[in-house]
This record gives C-alpha cells, sequence and structure tokens, in this order.
C-alpha cells in the first residue's frame, strides 16, 4: 500500500481539513472577544501561534491513533509512532521557546483592533497608537483624558467632553507643560483600558481624568490626576457647583494640576480662555456644535451650523462659536462647490477675529478660507502664521500650514509641519492621511502606504483616505489593488479613483461608466477630482475644461495642483504654466520661461 493511501486510510487528509476549518473559526472568534475583554495585543498573537503549532500535532495524532468499531486506539503497527509523536511535541516546545525568547515584555498595550468592515481588505487595522519614543518620558508631560458622564440620563457626554477639551487647552497654554492633543487623548474613549497602558502609548508620565453628573442647573465634577509610572493619586477634589460657575471649576482644576506638577508660572503667564461665555445656554449649544462638527460629514456641518447661530443667537459676542460656524460652513461650501456659503465662512472667520484677536481658531479658519476659496496665497499665509504663533502646540494649525506649503510647491515644509502634526497629535487620522499624501507626491510610496494604512486604521471610512491609499496603488502600477480601495471611497472620491483605475487595466467602457457617474453626482463640488480623472487617461482639452470649472468653482483641491501626480500627463502643456498664474502660484520647477 502506498504512502498516499495509507494516510487516507488513517484519514490523515480528512483530519488535516477538519482542524484547519475549526482553527480559522476560532481565530475569527478569538479576534472579535479578546478586544470586547480589553485583552492584551499579544493575547491573539499567541493564540494564532498555539492555533498554527497545533495542526502538525494533530497530523501526527491521525497517524497514530485510528478510530475503530471499539473506539479510538494507538496504533502498535508502527513502532516509530511514539518517537514521531514524541519529537513533534519537543519540535512544538522548541517553537513556543523560540517565540517568547524574541518578546522583549508581553506588556499590556491597549485592546487588539478589531478589522473594520467597511475599510478595504488589506488595510492595516493593527493598533492606533505608533511605538512610544526612546527617549524618557517628561515628568511635566500630561494627557487630558475625557470625562465620564454619570448623568442618569447618559445624554450629557457632549458637555462632559467639552469640559475635559477646555482643560486640555487651558494647560496647553504653558510651553512648560507638553499636553497631548485632544484626538490622541480622547482616542480611549469608552476603552476599558489602565492608566499606565494609557501613559505609555501617549508616552506620558501623567493621566487627568474625571467624571461629570449634570442635572439641571447642577453639577458634580469630580477630577484626579494620577502619575503613571506607580499610580499615585497625586491630586483628587469634588466639586458640586452650580452651571453658571463651570469656568471657575475648570480654572481651579487646571491650577490645582499645575501645583501638583510643581510648574512654576512666569509672572506674565495665566491660563486664559477666549472659547468661553457668560450665558450658560450659549456655551451648551457651542458644545453642541463642536460635537457635530466633530462628525466630519454633510448631515453633521449642517447640525453644528445650526447650534453654532443658537450660540450666537444667545450670545452675539462669542467669537468661538462664530470660529466653529465658520469652520462647518467651510466644509459644507468645499464639498458643495456653495459659493455663497464661502462668502458667509470668510465673514464669520473674520468675525472671531474682531472678536477675540488672540484666539488662534478665527485666523485658522480664515486661513484655510483664504487658501481653499479666495486662492489668497499671501492673506492666507499670514492668518496661519498668527494662528501658529498664538498656539504652537496645536497639531490642526500645523496641518493647514502644511496646505499652504503644498500649494506653493515647497515640499521639505510641507513634509515637516505635518511631521510636527504627527507627533502633536499621533492619532489624528488626518495628520498621518495628509502625511501620506505628501509622501505619494514625492514617490515615497512604502513610507505612504505606511501613514495612509494607519491614517484608516483609526478612520477606516475616512474618503479622502480610502482615495490616496488607493492613489499609492495606482502610482504602482497595481490598478487592481488600487479598486479596492476606491470602491470603498465615496463623497466623489471613488469614482474618479475608478475611471483612473479601470482605464489603466484596458477596461475603456468601466472608466468612462465610472467617469459618467462621477459627473453626473459631483460635478459642482468635485471638478477637480474628474479634472485628475481626464488627465490620468491623457485628455488634456477635458482635463482643463475641468481645471477651468474648479477655477470658477472655488474648488480647494486646485491647492494641490502644483505637487499632484495625477496631473503629470498635463504639466509640460502651456496652459498649465497659464493657469499656475492664474491662480497667482510660482512656476512649476524646470518649466519653460
Amino acid at each position: 500500500m502506498g504512502l498516499v493511501d495509507e494516510l487516507k486510510r488513517r484519514k490523515v487528509f480528512k483530519v488535516g481539513a477538519a482542524y484547519l476549518l475549526v482553527a480559522w473559526l476560532a481565530v475569527q472568534a478569538a479576534s472579535i472577544a479578546l478586544p470586547a475583554f480589553a485583552a492584551p495585543q499579544w493575547a491573539l498573537r499567541v493564540f494564532i501561534l498555539f492555533a498554527l503549532l497545533g495542526f502538525p500535532l494533530a497530523l501526527v495524532l491521525a497517524w497514530a491513533v485510528e478510530s475503530t468499531p471499539g473506539g479510538l486506539r494507538a496504533d502498535a503497527s508502527n513502532a516509530g509512532t511514539k518517537r514521531v509523536v514524541a519529537a513533534a511535541v519537543v519540535l512544538a516546545l522548541l517553537a513556543l521557546g523560540w517565540y517568547f525568547r524574541g518578546q522583549p515584555a508581553f506588556r499590556d498595550t491597549g485592546p487588539v483592533a478589531a478589522p473594520a468592515a467597511s475599510a478595504a481588505p488589506s488595510v492595516a487595522a493593527g493598533p492606533a497608537a505608533p511605538p512610544p519614543p526612546a527617549a524618557a518620558v517628561d515628568p511635566h508631560s500630561i494627557a487630558v483624558l475625557p470625562f465620564v458622564d454619570m448623568s442618569q440620563a447618559k445624554d450629557q457626554e457632549y458637555f462632559s467632553d467639552g469640559l475635559s477639551e477646555e482643560l486640555l487647552n487651558l494647560l496647553a497654554q504653558l510651553p512648560q507643560l507638553r499636553v497631548i492633543a485632544r484626538t490622541s487623548s480622547f482616542s480611549f474613549k469608552g476603552k476599558e483600558v489602565d492608566v499606565g497602558t494609557i501613559a505609555s502609548a501617549l508616552h506620558v508620565a501623567n493621566v487627568l481624568e474625571g467624571s461629570v453628573r449634570k442635572s439641571g442647573n447642577t453639577l458634580r465634577i469630580t477630577a484626579q490626576l494620577i502619575r503613571a509610572s506607580d499610580s499615585t493619586h497625586l491630586w483628587s477634589q469634588t466639586y458640586d457647583r452650580e452651571l453658571t460657575d463651570v469656568f471657575k471649576v475648570q480654572d481651579d482644576i487646571a491650577g490645582a494640576v499645575v501645583s501638583a506638577l510643581k510648574v512654576q508660572l512666569l509672572p506674565d503667564q495665566a491660563m486664559t480662555s477666549a472659547r468661553r461665555s457668560n450665558d450658560a445656554e450659549a456655551y451648551n449649544q457651542y458644545l453642541l456644535g463642536k460635537e457635530f462638527l466633530k462628525r466630519d460629514d454633510e448631515a453633521g456641518w449642517r447640525r453644528a451650523i445650526d447650534a453654532f447661530r443658537q450660540a450666537i443667537a444667545h450670545d452675539g459676542g462669542f467669537a468661538a462659536a462664530y470660529a466653529g460656524l465658520a469652520n462647518a460652513e467651510g466644509n459644507l461650501a468645499d464639498r458643495l462647490g456653495d459659493q455663497a456659503q464661502m462668502a458667509q465662512a470668510m465673514t464669520d472667520a473674520s468675525k472671531a477675529i474682531a472678536l477675540a484677536p488672540g484666539l488662534a481658531d478665527g485666523y485658522s479658519t480664515r486661513g484655510i478660507s483664504r487658501l481653499s476659496f479666495l486662492r489668497d496665497w499671501a492673506g492666507g499665509g499670514a492668518d496661519l502664521h498668527r494662528a501658529l504663533a498664538l498656539s504652537p502646540g496645536d497639531a490642526q494649525v500645523q496641518v493647514t500650514y502644511a496646505r499652504l506649503m503644498i500649494a506653493l510647491g515647497r515640499t521639505d515644509e510641507a513634509l515637516a509641519s505635518t511631521r510636527r502634526s504627527v507627533e502633536l497629535d499621533p492619532l489624528a487620522s488626518v495628520s498621518w492621511s495628509q502625511l501620506g499624501r505628501i509622501l505619494n507626491f514625492v514617490g515615497k510610496y512604502q513610507e505612504a502606504e505606511q501613514a495612509l494604512d494607519r491614517s484608516l486604521g483609526l478612520s477606516p471610512t475616512c474618503d479622502t483616505c480610502l482615495f490616496h491609499r488607493g492613489m499609492t496603488c495606482l502610482l504602482q502600477g497595481r490598478a487592481a489593488d488600487a479598486i479596492t480601495y476606491f470602491r470603498s471611497a465615496g463623497g466623489g472620491y471613488g469614482g474618479a479613483g475608478m475611471a483612473m483605475a479601470e482605464y489603466t487595466l484596458g477596461h475603456a467602457r468601466e472608466s468612462q461608466e465610472a467617469l459618467d457617474a462621477e459627473i453626473a453626482a459631483y460635478s459642482q463640488g468635485s471638478a477637480y477630482q474628474i479634472a485628475e480623472a481626464y488627465a490620468w487617461r491623457g485628455e488634456s482639452d477635458n482635463a482643463f475644461a475641468w481645471l477651468g470649472r474648479a477655477y470658477t468653482q472655488n474648488d480647494g483641491g486646485l491647492s494641490f495642483i502644483k505637487m499632484d501626480p495625477l496631473l503629470a500627463s498635463i504639466t509640460h502643456d502651456p496652459r498649465f504654466a497659464g493657469l499656475l498664474a492664474k491662480l497667482g502660484l510660482p512656476p512649476q520647477r524646470g518649466a519653460a520661461p
């Protein structure tokens, strides 16, 4: 009897197939169950390792043990059976020893991130936080976690988040403190993760946490400052106050934190905030507006606009509400190509600056509006420089400033500013997305993939992230892989991407169908993306026609025109130099005079 026949007789093939199926199902179940119980990241890796090591053992046992009518019995016909089993066990133990020896430490680094169904299959949804730097932790570093909503109806989360963010902003004004940005510290919201793990992920020495209970006009706020190295409570306090005293409580908490950390304030230093109102309802509506703004979609922007307008109706001098209103209006206007709302966003941003010249929000919002809508590079640059001077540790300001550098074709400065943003807010999807975009522009595709995968791990449904991740594949000639990402992108990006990828694959009809659908649905707000698709297909006349429409519509995409590799086929056309001059941008390097 041959070896294959003997393997069949002993049911080795059947056992192997059954084991692989059961192991696969078990791994899928573990990938869901372990994060639900806040298991450390290494737990799933060890589970998979044991599943893999079990496969050869199952095959050996299938050979060594036969199923008979009387039950299972060891096969005595093979004298080496016991030695084979023993050897397999020894090899498995050696493999385990080798694996564990290679691990520096199995410390808990947070729950395993479950793959997001809406993201492209090849998107890495690994741990969101980057490895902590090798440098020693600054003893004056702190993360402000979102305070927990303890209200009976559990409907005041926006208020507790707002209070936490205000504390963060107060502390961030002191250069003696390194305060982790909101996006990163709030990324642990709702997760059962211990303080030590959070501090390790964010590379901070201290963590401020607390809770808020709001009932009518009454507040109970509890706060505690914890030293991460030994979980020592450096300070804690409970405040029972009226809603009108919320700012006084914020100041008291910030002052207590500074005192506990033994930070000496300089004579001219004071923690103040322009994001306040004497009207409690105005402040409440402002916090609601910020909550809706964070949703980053059309419905959220519309609800944010309504809330900010209500805040202004209660307090006409509320500068932060005007800045938030301008931000929401600008986002919606850019998506819809709404000229009137673009102008209104500029007006409201200018109003915020007039009311509070020391508030960075107004300058940042007006700066990006000037770049996107007016192509006012000098004015936008002046606003952004002012915002940086007022709030140098603001990651969003750094991202916006990089947009100006991209528009002017100053690649090194754009990269430096975006990398600074990532350092300030390592768990902000927008920072990683922009870093990946710029790396695409300069042809560093491997780094771009890593940055964009990190962005998608943080925000799996981000349209622009998916588009630029698809672009990374497309620029490397991997059009089939690009389609995976473009198919998941929406909002005017996915259709243009599909048209380019299908064209590269030689599918002319599918490419045209995708582009026709894009034009039918998004011609008003995505003229720039349509121009990219035509340029990629080598149709320069159509590309310039749509770039002209983008100019008329004040499409914000034009601020990327000097560095955009999707337009490479038309950059040597004299019309391209003419368009740059019309936009007020310097000519391309190497362009004919």
